[in-house]
């Protein structure tokens, strides 16, 4: 685990490991894609905005594999050029599922659709059960990536880059919580530590 720090930091850090996650927690700055913020906006961390995107282009620039996992996934699309809906309830244009459960994490509740022509297919199969645990989602997807899982209302629940050299994949479920008994989410894992292994 890398303490937040400085951009400095970040790049000292990065020639550190062989694969970035960048994992879950405070909601992105809406001024990190140029937005006011939300009356709904949750509490946010810039700071850590700020080094997690320092971390992604010393990653980048190492050419290490890059992955995300809810608000990872999150600020790779941020870093990207893309933005995102600051509260999915009160601006989603559509019929929302269930995207906040209630119940314990550990618990799948939604299946989502994954992509033939995906990385994650191999990991997950078509249809893999989630659980969910995000209020903010991708509204416009960053250049350079493409969306490869979706759930049935229509959200991106998974991208991977376009170009299979940056080798980023981030999701926006929690598989770190589902591991110790869902295959799909340990060839997750697998994969991490594979690609670094390489």
């Amino acid at each position: 685990m890398l303490p937040v720090g400085t951009a400095e930091d970040a790049k000292n850090m990065v020639q550190l490991i062989d694969t970035l996650v960048l994992t879950g927690g405070h909601d992105v700055d809406p001024d990190s894609y140029g937005e006011n913020p939300h009356p709904k906006l949750n509490g946010i961390f810039p700071k850590r905005d700020t080094f997690d995107m320092a971390l992604l282009e010393a990653a980048l620039k190492k050419g290490i594999p890059v992955y995300g996992v809810c608000r990872g996934m999150q600020i790779i699309n941020v870093y990207f050029g893309g933005s995102l809906y600051q509260d999915l309830e009160s601006q989603y244009e559509g019929d929302l599922m269930l995207h906040v459960q209630s119940g314990a994490l550990d618990v799948p509740v939604h299946y989502v659709t994954v992509r033939e022509e995906s990385r994650l297919i191999e990991m997950t199969g078509p249809n893999p059960k989630v659980n969910t645990l995000h209020h903010q989602g991708i509204k416009k997807i960053g250049d350079g990536l493409k969306a490869v899982a979706y759930s049935s209302d229509g959200m991106i629940e998974a991208f991977e880059s376009i170009d299979s050299a940056q080798n980023i994949l981030a999701v926006q479920w929690h598989p770190e919580i589902l591991a110790a008994f869902d295959p799909a989410c340990q060839a997750f894992f697998k994969d991490i530590v594979n690609k670094a292994k390489d």
